[in-house]
């Protein structure tokens, strides 16, 4: 299906993801889905139930979840960073934003790494911002107690100072 453009994969890590190619073969779905007759026994295939875990859950070093990919389109709602392909890019008033923070673009820039890029999430079907900089960004909401690990998990939860902070640093609703 991949070969026919049908379908496109997207590869991460040892994972890949499966899309339709473009809005005709959606289309064309969509079309025969029509034909099916839903009834009692038809089964709609959910998104994984939401709790604790796929909120919020560091993926690898950067933060994931509900919450990562919140605030992923918040920064990018607010022009603090932008999509570059696969990638991200960090706005000139992003650069601003994030010194105010704390986080230092040229020093994460030259780290031997990617620098920022999407990274699907498997619970929320969306990208949050992985990298480089995801990860100083989740290590400076840590060290700033805005988010705390659980022990043994990689559940994250949000503190009170961190829903104050996003709140007014992004106009993040928590």
């Amino acid at each position: 299906m991949t070969s026919a453009n049908l379908l496109t994969v997207e590869k991460q890590g040892r994972h890949r993801y499966f899309k339709l190619a473009n809005n005709e073969v959606a289309q064309v779905i969509e079309s025969m889905a029509s034909l099916i007759s839903v009834d009692k026994d038809y089964k709609k295939i959910k998104s994984p139930q939401l709790n604790d875990f796929t909120y919020a859950r560091t993926c690898y070093d950067h933060l994931a979840g509900k919450l990562g990919v919140k605030l992923t389109t918040s920064l990018l709602d607010n022009e603090i960073i932008k999509i570059s392909g696969k990638d991200y890019k960090v706005t000139e008033s992003g650069q601003e934003w994030f010194q105010k923070i704390g986080v230092d673009i040229h020093t994460i820039q030259q780290k031997k790494r990617s620098f920022a890029h999407q990274c699907l999430d498997w619970s929320e079907r969306k990208h949050h911002i992985a990298g480089a900089l995801g990860a100083s960004l989740l290590q400076l909401m840590i060290e700033k107690d805005w988010i705390r690990k659980k022990a043994n998990s990689r559940e994250v939860f949000i503190t009170s100072a961190g829903k104050i902070e996003l709140k007014n640093r992004l106009n993040l609703e928590i």
